[in-house]
Formats: C-alpha cells, sequence, structure tokens
C-alpha cells in the first residue's frame, strides 16, 4: 500500500466495496473458497452493515474461527467460468490509540509466539530490536516499528506473495506485508507475541487511492494488550483502518484462498474501494441504529 501523509485520530464512518475476481481460462469445476471477508465489532470498531455475495448470491453461512474470525466455505461443484466475490458495508471506527480491545474470542497470546516460512527470522531481523527488555516491551516495539519503516523502502513489485521477513529486509524494499512480516518476525524472536492483520485502509492523500487490502501487525503488551503497528507508514492503528482477519502471517490471513480443479491459467484480479461516508450514508446510517 502507498504512505499515509498525516496520522489522523476522530471517529470514521467508512463505506468499503472489495471485489474479488477468479477468472479461468479453460473453465473450472469443484471451485471452494474459504473467506474471511466479514468485519468483527470490537471497541474501537463497529460494524454498521456488511454483505458478501459470490457470484451474486448472498454467503450466509459464517462462523467464528480459533482465532475468532468470521469464516465461510463457499464450494461449487459444477462447471464455471468466472467467480466473483464481493465485500460491501459501512463501518464506524473509534480512536483506541492503537489498542485493539473488546474482540470476540480469546486467544491465548503465545499463540502469536509461532514461527512461519514466511516470518522465520535470521540475525538481521533480530537486530531490529535495539531496545533492552528493561526499556518495556512498548517502548521496544516502537523503536521495532520505526526501525523496519526506516530499513525496507516501499516498493511495489519488489517483491511476491511467498517472499520471507529475511529476504525482504536483506533486499531493503518491500510492500506492507514485507514490512508486517519483518516486525512479527523480530518481536517473536525477541518474545512478544505478534500476529499479521489484513484489513482496509482509507488513505489521507486525496490525489492518490489504495485499491487493494492493506496489511500490518498486532504486538501484544502485558498489561495493555493487542496494539496495532503499521511500519509501513510508521504509525500505530487510527480510526482509517478498518481490521479484518488475523493470522500468523499473511498467508493465514488472506481474505479469500481457494482450490480448484482446471486445466488452464487462473487470471486473479482484485479491486478495494474506501472512503468517507457522505452525509446521505451517516443519515442511514442512524436510522438503522434506532
Amino acid at each position: 500500500m502507498r504512505k499515509l501523509t498525516t496520522s489522523e485520530a476522530g471517529n470514521r464512518l467508512l463505506l468499503i466495496r472489495h471485489q474479488t475476481l477468479y477468472m479461468y481460462g479453460a473453465g473450472a469445476s469443484h471451485v471452494a473458497l474459504l473467506l474471511k471477508l466479514v468485519p468483527c465489532n470490537h471497541d474501537g470498531q463497529k460494524i454498521v452493515r456488511w454483505s458478501v455475495e459470490v457470484n451474486d448470491e448472498p454467503v450466509q453461512h459464517w462462523n467464528r474461527n480459533g482465532y475468532g474470525d468470521a469464516e465461510a466455505l463457499w464450494v461449487q461443484y459444477g462447471h464455471m467460468d468466472m467467480a466473483k466475490i464481493v465485500a460491501t458495508g459501512l463501518v464506524e471506527t473509534q480512536d483506541q490509540a492503537g489498542v485493539i480491545t473488546g474482540l470476540p474470542g480469546h486467544v491465548d497470546p503465545a499463540v502469536f509466539l509461532r514461527e512461519t516460512p514466511l516470518t522465520k527470522a535470521n540475525g538481521d531481523v533480530r537486530a531490529l530490536v535495539t531496545l533492552p527488555s528493561q526499556e518495556g516491551d512498548l517502548a521496544r516495539l516502537h523503536a521495532l516499528s520505526d526501525a523496519v519503516h526506516e530499513a525496507v523502502a516501499y516498493s511495489t513489485g519488489a517483491t511476491s506473495a511467498v517472499s520471507t521477513a529475511a529476504e525482504a529486509l536483506a533486499q531493503g524494499s518491500g510492500v506492507c506485508q514485507d514490512h508486517a512480516h519483518i516486525f512479527i518476525s523480530a518481536a517473536r524472536s525477541a518474545g512478544m507475541p505478534a500476529r499479521y492483520v489484513t484489513g482496509y485502509l482509507l488513505a489521507n492523500d486525496d490525489n492518490e487511492a489504495l485499491h487493494e487490502t492493506h496489511g500490518w501487525a498486532e504486538a501484544f503488551v502485558s498489561g495493555l494488550g493487542w496494539v496495532g503497528f503499521d511500519p509501513s507508514n510508521g504509525v500505530c492503528v487510527t480510526p482509517n483502518y478498518v481490521r479484518l482477519a488475523i493470522g500468523t502471517d499473511a498467508h493465514d490471513a488472506a481474505p479469500v484462498r481457494g482450490s480448484v480443479k482446471t486445466a488452464g491459467e487462473i487470471f486473479i484480479d482484485a479491486d478495494v474501494r474506501i472512503a468517507q461516508a457522505s452525509e446521505d450514508d451517516i443519515e442511514q446510517a442512524k436510522q438503522q441504529q434506532q
């Protein structure tokens, strides 16, 4: 994602449309899609309305996974040429100074000390944690976020979905996934639980718009709880962020994953639109809440 120009506080009412197209060049059968496309309510985020459709049919059966995120499995056995997944909604966000509380489910933070292939630490990654433990985990995490921000320049196309934290750090360039993976890898190496977050970001620059999901990290601070850090932008999360799903890494937190039987190529196109709600949207939301 592109960088924020400023960091804003205050409440937001955000309109979101997230479309993903899977196009099967030779047709496909036995398509199975694992969807994590419904944001959850927590103290800094309230879902006013939300819907998910696949090929214009509503997805209605959602269950909470082990992380507390809503999850659905969509399966189609017949022939199809395309799967169009559209999530739309209105979300109210509130400034919580980056602290994430009131989440559904209770996951032991130690779960997010587990290393994955994408977040395997090496000496260079571990060296990013510069403050000693007596400085406190919150200070160490802020310093780590700044270090990642300085060490890895944002560069579209510099890495791929399978690039590891160590590879992106050695290269010195990457995207939001890489920044988050490096932060998570370094934090875990220092004994601080950290996890990947997929979601949406409202950019502050009126001349640019983000058309993809965004990725950042949450780290656990004893006595405070989970705190959201976005090393790509060098900030803790603000009301411009809408939290969608979590995982041990980007693959684990992906909003859409699937399997398919096809003899041809698969073309994927994703597009995200996010904007502050209009006066009409705000009035409609008030009426729904009454």
